[in-house]
């Protein structure tokens, strides 16, 4: 049975809610790799930055793009071009494994709300399966939520993931983690913005970081690991 969402604004809290089922608890932004590859503790809040201003751009940007496409009832074959354009964009193999897995989580929730949705179900039969920002996108847009609210709970998630994940790894008072999100705020919403004007699939940013990359890449290869990636 569909569920009707009768405020953007609760489903915008349901997605920044870390308790959501989608497997997001055993993801760590990059930053259990980053920490792995010599980053310190006082440059978390650097690390935030620059991923909301690189890999949060391009997955923001997708996210909106996805949403559009979702509101405006696109094919198939319009959502298999995002999808090709994001993976294009992601360079490590890791990291494309590790937002498909995101990703097919929050499908199948999608799934079990909306099963009838037609965007839902183009979703749950893309090839591959679903990135990360093309599953939040139809979330987004059958929730009710507009390109700004959006690209904010793409970016947000991505921000909180990094800060939950380092009570797990890194000596720090609870609180610490909450400020690193309240200096992030302004990033987020800057980036959010730039997120929002473009206008199509193809002008989909391709900013990276390529620190990220590697350390992907090397977190991968280790046997002993908290987080997937």
């Amino acid at each position: 049975m569909s569920i009707e969402m009768a405020s953007a604004e609760i489903a915008s809290m349901l997605l920044a809610d870390g308790r959501l089922p989608t497997g997001g608890h055993a993801h760590s932004s990059g930053l259990e790799p980053a920490l792995s590859g010599g980053l310190l503790q006082s440059q978390v809040p650097d690390f935030i930055r620059g991923r909301l201003e690189t890999v949060g751009l391009v997955e923001a940007s997708a996210t909106v793009v996805t949403r559009r496409w979702a509101v405006s009832a696109g094919g198939a074959g319009e959502l298999e071009e995002i999808s090709r354009e994001l993976l294009a964009r992601t360079p490590s193999a890791p990291l494309r494994e590790a937002s498909i897995q995101l990703g097919r989580g929050l499908a199948r929730l999608a799934s079990r709300l909306w099963p009838q949705h037609p965007a839902v179900q183009m979703l749950m039969a893309l090839p591959g399966h679903p990135m990360r920002p093309l599953a939040l996108g139809v979330f987004t847009a059958i929730s009710g939520m507009d390109d700004l609210q959006a690209a904010r709970s793409c970016l947000y998630d991505d921000a909180q993931t990094v800060a939950s994940a380092a009570l797990k790894l890194l000596p720090v008072d609870p609180a610490e983690p909450v400020e690193w999100l309240l200096r992030a705020a302004p990033t987020i919403e800057t980036v959010a913005a730039a997120a929002v004007a473009v206008e199509g699939v193809t002008d989909i940013p391709a900013t990276t970081g390529p620190l990220v990359e590697q350390w992907s890449l090397e977190h991968h290869a280790r046997s002993r690991r908290i987080f997937r990636a």
